[in-house]
Formats: structure tokens, C-alpha cells, sequence
């Protein structure tokens, strides 16, 4: 692997893995046309840790509310819920996941609902991974479009039938449920396959479930955090396969992921607020029809 092909993976990876075009697909695509038999499995995992840390600052308030939230929760000190919508307020939070002391809660148990289940089908589809011929990937990327067509038709049919500003106010008051984070859980694992967008399923999946589209963005990509540092834990033991891929290299990576996964990450938080993630979709159907021809 050259210096510039370490750095074009790391800018796949960093813009692929929050936009739903699926950043394994675009890997395993980006490594076809460069000539590489093989990506060593913990150069790929890796990859991912600087997209953890985009998503780590930019939703850093969200988190660190949810950790006290999960610490009062343990130790039985929750504050007062006015106290508690006082400083979200101030802080100008939304308050779909994280606005009362209940939400949070509801939240953390959906991420490990959702995280439980993911990692159930992970087990699964990984047995699938080994030998899957690349037109499977534009397969990936087909269903990936079909799954941001269908969930952008369903929220406009959705906005449509809460005319009543009450109802929709009361949609958005009760925090995530455990169906709604089973849900979820079962697209993002699904989302393991190559070709199939995590981001796109969990979005998706959030949309399907009656979650507002704010808050799918941002649980779509809280819940990430335990998947990458899951897959990571899983991969470190092959630390000494790294042949092939030199420090310099792994670091200009990394690099190029971070800043380009953290400009992408706030780039389709503003697009999801306006509701245009089917956009994605006239990128990833030619895309899929034409590898299933030319591939």
C-alpha cells in the first residue's frame, strides 16, 4: 500500500462512514480498483477510531449528559426534572434523548437494547462476510438506496398525518422505547453487510419507528460508539498483522478520517433536518446498477 492510497482510504472511510453510502462498501470498492489483494483487518478497524472521535466532539454534550445521567441513575441522585429542563434550556439541547432525567434513561437502555441486538446479527452475518463476491457490495448499495427512499416517503406521509402541532409534540415527549431500539438494532445489523449503510439502516430504522429526524440522526450515531469500540476489541488481537502499512501512513490516515468524517457528520445533520437523505439515492442506484454490469 502507497502513501496516497493509505490517504484516499482514510478519506473514504472518514466521508462514507456518517454519509449513508456505506464506508465498507466504498473500502472494499476503493481496494478493487487500486489493485490490493488484501486491507490488513486492523488497519480497516482502525480507521474507524478517528470517526469515533468526530462523533465523540461533536456530540460531546449529549454524552457527557447521558454519563450523568447514567452515574445519578446508579447512585439514586437525580435531579430535579425542573432543574433538569432549566439547563437544557440554557444549554440548548434538544430534548428528544436527553431533555429529562427519564429520556436519558430510556436512552441508555435503548442503546443497549439496540447495541445487544446488533451484535447478535454481527455474529451472524460475519460467517456470511468470507468469500462474498463484489457484486454483493452493489447489491448493498441498491437495498441501502431503496431503505432512504422508503423511510423518506414514510416521514413525509408521517409529517403529513401530525398536522396537530399537540400530537406531534406528544410523538416527540416520551423518549426512545424498546421497541423502538429493537428496531433499530435489527437495520443496524443488517448494516454489517458491505454495501449496506449503518448510518442509512439506524437513520432508517429510527425514521420507520416513528423517532423525529433530529433525534434518529443523533441516536444513529451515539449508538455507533459502542459498535466501533466493539469491533475494535474484537480485531485488536490481529495487532501484529500490519504488514503492508507502515506508522506514517496509518497516521496520515487517521488523519485525513478524522477531519473529513467530522465535516460529513455535520454535513448530513444539517441535510437530515431538512429531510433530503433520499438524495443519497441518486448516487447509490447507478452506482449499484452499474457495478452489477461492469464488475
Amino acid at each position: 500500500m502507497t502513501f496516497f492510497q493509505s490517504i484516499v482510504l482514510g478519506l473514504v472511510q472518514g466521508v462514507a462512514e456518517f454519509l449513508p453510502i456505506s464506508s465498507s462498501g466504498h473500502l472494499l470498492l476503493v481496494q478493487r480498483l487500486f489493485g490490493l489483494d488484501e486491507i490488513p483487518a486492523l488497519f480497516d478497524v482502525i480507521l474507524h477510531l478517528p470517526s469515533l472521535l468526530a462523533v465523540c466532539i461533536f456530540f460531546r454534550k449529549k454524552i457527557v449528559r447521558l454519563f450523568l445521567i447514567f452515574f445519578r441513575w446508579i447512585f439514586r441522585r437525580p435531579i430535579p426534572q425542573n432543574e433538569a429542563q432549566a439547563q437544557d434550556a440554557a444549554a440548548g439541547i434538544p430534548d428528544t434523548l436527553t431533555g429529562t432525567e427519564e429520556k436519558g434513561r430510556k436512552t441508555i437502555i435503548a442503546v443497549i437494547i439496540t447495541t445487544l441486538v446488533t451484535g447478535a446479527i454481527g455474529v451472524f452475518t460475519s460467517k456470511l462476510l468470507d468469500g462474498l463476491p463484489i457484486k454483493a457490495v452493489f447489491c448493498g448499495f441498491l437495498f441501502t438506496a431503496l431503505l432512504l427512499i422508503a423511510s423518506g416517503i414514510f416521514q413525509k406521509k408521517r409529517s403529513v398525518n401530525s398536522s396537530d402541532e399537540n400530537s406531534l409534540t406528544a410523538q416527540k415527549s416520551g423518549g426512545l422505547s424498546w421497541l423502538q431500539a429493537l428496531v433499530i438494532g435489527i437495520l443496524q445489523g443488517i448494516g454489517t453487510l458491505p454495501g449496506v449503510s449503518r448510518s442509512g439502516s439506524t437513520i432508517s430504522g429510527a425514521l420507520f419507528s416513528g423517532v423525529d429526524r433530529a433525534a434518529a440522526g443523533e441516536y444513529s450515531f451515539i449508538v455507533s460508539i459502542p459498535a466501533i469500540l466493539g469491533a475494535f476489541v474484537l480485531e485488536v488481537r490481529h495487532m501484529g498483522q500490519m504488514s503492508g502499512v507502515g506508522a506514517g501512513q496509518l497516521a496520515a490516515a487517521c488523519l485525513v478520517c478524522f477531519l473529513s468524517a467530522y465535516a460529513s457528520l455535520a454535513f448530513l445533520m444539517k441535510l437530515l433536518k431538512k429531510g433530503r437523505l433520499e438524495c443519497f439515492a441518486a448516487y447509490l442506484i447507478p452506482l449499484g446498477i452499474a457495478g452489477l454490469i461492469f464488475f
